[in-house]
């Protein structure tokens, strides 16, 4: 259903589809990489594990560009920690099983299509890597939301349904229980001329454009959840906002400047692998 509580979009979206294209010297296609920042759509049937659009379209940009057996078609997560394709002002019409997943990866592998068939491909590709680890601070409770949250979950009805606040209670004491901070695996490559950046984290739409907009490599691109699993990566702004991807829980835990260590970092990789061009 649609809601009339909603003012306005959190943040920017990023409309880009990025690609790699690597062809066969004789010209046959081989392998291409796409990034575009979109959350899964699902729309699956109970019980069922889906590759979502990222999946869809990997068949479909086969079928397109006639790959044989050889060829790997990827779809990689963007900067997508905060945008998926649900209009919250208006009601959701009801949509057939991987009607959604089959809709999103169409419009994106006919992008794709027509975007290689004006390519030109080089021979003589430098390449170039940074990757550094990064310690950050996780978002411990304190004395008093321990305890409450004990209580809550104390006073439980049914301990195997937990209600939205009993479950982030849980999530509560469990990050209790955790170390003081975490390392992350961050990567910069560079190919050519093009920069790819790789975040142990659902990246918002934001911290992508930024790295985009500030990364001396163009174009250059986000891989989310990439080298690991690290939770949401909201911005400081963010946090104010506190939605649901700032709460507490494992999947929201590093500490609230996080984004801005991390493209602080990042930046500065892509700084070093822009210099290693021969």
């Amino acid at each position: 259903r649609g809601s009339d509580l909603v003012i306005k979009p959190a943040g920017p979206t990023d409309p880009d589809i990025s690609i790699l294209s690597v062809q066969h010297a004789d010209g046959r296609p081989l392998a291409l990489l796409a990034n575009y920042s979109l959350h899964y759509v699902g729309g699956l049937p109970p019980n069922q594990v889906s590759a979502d659009y990222f999946g869809e379209f990997a068949r479909q940009i086969k079928e397109r560009l006639g790959g044989d057996e050889t060829f790997v078609g990827i779809m990689s997560n963007g900067s997508s920690g905060d945008i998926n394709n649900i209009n919250f002002r208006e009601p959701r019409p009801r949509a057939g099983v991987f009607e959604r997943i089959t809709a999103v990866a169409k419009v994106i592998a006919d992008r794709t299509y027509r975007a290689v068939k004006d390519l030109k491909y080089r021979r003589d590709v430098t390449l170039a890597m940074e990757d550094r680890t990064l310690d950050l601070g996780i978002r411990k409770p304190n004395a008093d939301e321990v305890k409450y949250a004990k209580a809550l979950l104390a006073a439980a009805k049914d301990p195997e349904k937990l209600t939205t606040n009993e479950v982030y209670a849980q999530e509560t004491v469990n990050i209790d229980q955790w170390p003081e901070s975490v390392n992350l695996k961050l990567q910069a490559l560079r190919i050519g001329d093009l920069g790819i950046v790789a975040i142990p984290c659902e990246v918002f739409a934001e911290i992508g454009l930024e790295i985009k907009q500030k990364s001396p490599l163009k174009p250059t691109f986000v891989i989310a959840l990439a080298n690991g699993y690290n939770g949401y990566l909201p911005t400081p702004e963010q946090h104010i906002l506190q939605g649901y991807e700032t709460w507490r829980s494992s999947w929201s835990y590093l500490e609230v400047d996080a984004s801005v260590k991390i493209t602080e970092q990042l930046l500065s990789m892509l700084k070093q692998v822009d210099q290693k061009q021969e």
